[in-house]
């Protein structure tokens, strides 16, 4: 049996940031599945701040496109976002700075669309060194068969692909004794 040299890329509490990319007004009940996605990035929400692990909401062109849905808005505990022109966050300086002052290297996203804003964010922080972990549960495009393909590219480039309910127990720290077990458990459910 060949042992795998590469330390297994796991989730930490202390290194986890969760990316939520522009699930906004006019842009999800266009998506393939939106909706489910939507309801998926608004556990990873309340999942996070339940572990006191950060969240950062991006939206695009909101003047064009509309705010963030209500679900995502209400997930959070205190809603604000971070305005991008840019398809990739990475290429907003205010969300490269903000993700950069966290100190945390582990990021996992959601979002849409899969195969654009997704994918560039994707792509652009593990360039910048980061770990990447996808919600495959928690993004959507607007033709299914442009996400298969993007979900593809990420992996291919580096990126972990989880699901939501991977993420949010691998957060507690393999321990079911966790304070917060019992609130993520009902988030999930």
């Amino acid at each position: 049996m060949e042992i795998c040299a590469n330390k297994p890329k796991r989730l930490a509490k202390s290194e986890a940031v969760l990316v939520v990319v522009d699930f906004q007004e006019r842009l999800i009940p266009a998506m393939h599945g939106g909706a489910s996605a939507v309801e998926e990035g608004a556990k990873l929400i309340k999942g996070f701040e339940a572990q006191g692990c950060p969240v950062i909401v991006t939206q695009q062109y909101t003047k064009g496109l509309g705010e963030s849905v209500a679900e995502i808005r209400e997930a959070c505990e205190e809603f604000s976002h971070i305005e991008k022109s840019s398809f990739s966050a990475m290429g907003e300086p205010l969300f490269v700075d903000l993700l950069k002052d966290l100190g945390r290297k582990k990021v996992v996203l959601c979002g849409v669309e899969a195969h654009v804003c997704v994918l560039q964010s994707a792509l652009d922080m593990l360039e910048a060194g980061y770990e990447v972990f996808l919600a495959t549960d928690a993004i959507s495009s607007r033709k299914e068969r442009d996400e298969k393909p993007a979900i593809k590219r990420m992996v291919q480039a580096g990126v972990v692909p989880t699901t939501v309910e991977s993420a949010l127990f691998e957060l507690l720290d393999n321990d079911s004794k966790s304070d917060t077990f019992k609130t993520v458990s009902r988030i999930i459910k």
